[in-house]
């Protein structure tokens, strides 16, 4: 084990050092400011990392991730994260993005039991059960799976609009947006799920369309 440690400390250090060696102000540029534009909302799956996405540098998204990108009225965490992107930062886009085959998802659809982890995405389960009838139209398992994936999203983007934080932010006029995206795996692309929200009373319209899409 710390054999393998010492190799990620090395690992480092070949980075830092070839960093500086492209552009020696890297490093100055990065430690003088944190100024994103976006809140990148995403699952902890090690196989999604955001900046590489979209391909942006550090310091160019504020990252928040969890289980299955969910956002809990009572996860103070991601709310906490919310807030000081909104208030502080002054991000102007908010991207929910969640991916295919997310196997909290997976779970969450076939009622696997896996732990502590369970009572987490019993919010999974609920976008489910809201959603049964639709699901319950795809008979492919992979399909269905991948659909619950983007309703999940769907109704993500909706927790994020009835928060306080952005009541608040619309009500003073911020320009601030919040979007829903799906990643696939399999060959690297960002799906728009057509779930943008500019203003409060955009929401129940852009739910709709999302979900009957």
């Amino acid at each position: 084990m710390m054999k393998r440690l010492d190799q990620l400390l090395e690992r480092n250090q070949e980075w830092a050092r070839g960093m500086i060696a492209t552009d020696a102000e890297y490093f100055s540029r990065l430690v003088a400011q944190q100024n994103p534009e976006y809140l990148w909302i995403g699952c902890s799956d090690s196989r999604v990392p955001a900046n590489q996405i979209v391909n942006l540098a550090p310091g160019e998204v504020f990252v928040h991730r969890n289980v299955a990108n969910l956002v809990v009225h009572t996860d103070l965490n991601c709310l906490s994260v919310l807030q000081y992107a909104v208030d502080v930062l002054r991000v102007k886009h908010i991207l929910v993005v969640g991916h295919y085959g997310c196997g909290g998802v997976k779970a969450s659809l076939a009622d696997l039991r896996l732990g502590l982890v369970d009572n987490w995405l019993r919010h999974v389960q609920d976008v489910r059960d809201k959603h049964r009838a639709q699901l319950e139209t795809i008979e492919d398992e992979k399909l269905k799976v991948d659909r619950l994936c983007e309703l999940n999203v769907v109704e993500q983007v909706v927790n994020i609009a009835q928060t306080t934080v952005m009541k608040d932010a619309w009500q003073r006029g911020q320009q601030i947006s919040v979007h829903g995206w799906c990643y696939g795996l399999q060959d690297g692309l960002v799906r728009d799920l057509d779930m943008s929200i500019g203003r409060e009373r955009d929401l129940r319209d852009a739910y709709t369309a999302a979900v009957e899409r």
